[in-house]
């Protein structure tokens, strides 16, 4: 959740999922770095350490690693299978005790399917 982040998601035809989530670490991992070194932040050195070790670890980097090369896909190929993984990511937050509702996260669909103003633009499942 501060880590990490849960998504469904499809590549339209003549598109691969792959290279979109490629993408999409790129250019969220240039702003990242962005936000860190140019906003005031009392961690900044102890995080961008960190991020440069793990960039020293991986040879496609030139000096940062923000996210990791690696994901966690599951295939939705049944309503019932997307509709619990739907749930799971609504109900992350609950778990990890950030809120108490799936539509109090601020960064969550959850918010869309309540009808509630969003943060995040989505087409509705």
């Amino acid at each position: 959740m501060t880590n990490h982040l849960h998504l469904i998601c499809r590549a339209k035809e003549g598109y691969e999922l792959s290279d979109i989530l490629r993408d999409f670490k790129r250019h969220t991992a240039k702003y990242i770095l962005l936000s860190i070194q140019e906003e005031p932040e009392s961690r900044r050195e102890w995080i961008l350490n960190i991020l440069e070790e793990a960039g020293e670890q991986n040879q496609k980097n030139k000096q940062y690693q923000v996210w990791r090369q690696d994901n966690h896909p599951i295939e939705l190929n049944k309503p019932e299978t997307v509709q619990q993984k739907l749930n799971y990511i609504h109900n992350n937050p609950i778990e990890e005790g950030f809120v108490q509702n799936p539509e109090d996260y601020l960064f969550s669909s959850a918010r869309n399917y309540s009808g509630l103003e969003a943060v995040l633009e989505i087409d509705l499942i």
